[in-house]
């Protein structure tokens, strides 16, 4: 089966380990962890700890890219890159998710896919770039990010992909997903029900199946390949007025990643004259 997991982002601006138990309580396999000013979040020690406390592996290392991390781990873009790399191969997760450099850091961006490549070859950890969208001010679009917020068009070997950020940019995300083919290594579970061109002005990442992006045959979809990486709910939950709110939208989430990666039966096998179906040699995965 494919692995969920709850990304710590669902849970903010609350502590990193109300996500760790936030996450074991509604069902998750796993958990993302968004690098932030919490130290908590920058240390492997601590981190390991509510790992095993909570018996929630840690899947996935989210880099400090946002504007409010500008100051995580100082302001060179690249040293960012790489102890996130680190932390992640130090706390067993296999993947970092980066977003695209903006286009304002000039020699960050210049050398950014250079430095994906380099850095996952060192650390053996896949740095999965994450798809964007674009920008807009005063109703003009603009050029926010370097090489590009479309990952089609960029030279990397992984991928997530953000449904969210599909509906934003107007990009179907399931012609996003065929089209990256096996460079698609992780995703970012949620929906969006518009693009800029629609009027959308913020990134919505509402719960899945809830927008108009097709999350469901995306899913279904790597399901039936036998895909291996990782799901991870990253869903705005920050409407819900108790906890317990907040814990049944996550097990929604959850609920609905398990349903549409229910493994897929094999088609039956043709059976002609003398033959019988093979039934002593069936996939027991």
């Amino acid at each position: 089966m494919i692995r969920i997991g709850m990304s710590t982002t669902c849970v903010y601006p609350l502590a990193t380990e109300h996500a760790f138990r936030l996450a074991k309580e509604a069902g998750f396999d796993g958990i993302e962890v968004m690098v932030t000013r919490d130290e908590g979040t920058q240390d492997a020690a601590s981190l390991l700890q509510l790992s095993r406390r909570y018996s929630l592996p840690i899947l996935s290392i989210h880099a400090p890219v946002l504007l409010l991390t500008h100051f995580v781990w100082g302001r060179d873009p690249h040293v960012k890159l790489e102890r996130s790399a680190q932390l992640a191969r130090d706390v067993g997760a296999s993947t970092v998710v980066v977003h695209p450099p903006f286009r304002w850091q000039a020699g960050y961006a210049e050398n950014f896919l250079d430095l994906v490549r380099d850095i996952s070859t060192e650390t053996g950890v896949d740095i999965a770039v994450e798809n964007m969208f674009p920008w807009s001010f005063a109703g003009k679009g603009f050029k926010a990010y370097s090489p590009s917020w479309d990952t089609t068009t960029m030279d990397c070997d992984a991928v997530t992909l953000d449904f969210s950020h599909c509906a934003l940019s107007g990009y179907d995300s399931l012609e996003m997903a065929t089209a990256l083919g096996s460079r698609l290594r992780h995703v970012h579970l949620c929906d969006g029900s518009g693009s800029l061109e629609d009027g959308r002005v913020y990134d919505e990442h509402l719960l899945p199946g809830q927008g108009n992006e097709p999350v469901a045959e995306v899913l279904t979809m790597l399901a039936t390949a036998r895909w291996t990486g990782a799901i991870v709910a990253e869903v705005n939950t920050r409407k819900a007025k108790t906890e317990q709110e907040r814990r049944d939208l996550l097990r929604e989430t959850l609920a609905f990643a398990r349903r549409h990666t229910a493994r897929v039966a094999p088609a039956p096998r043709p059976t002609g004259t003398g033959a019988r179906p093979d039934t002593e040699h069936e996939d027991d995965e």
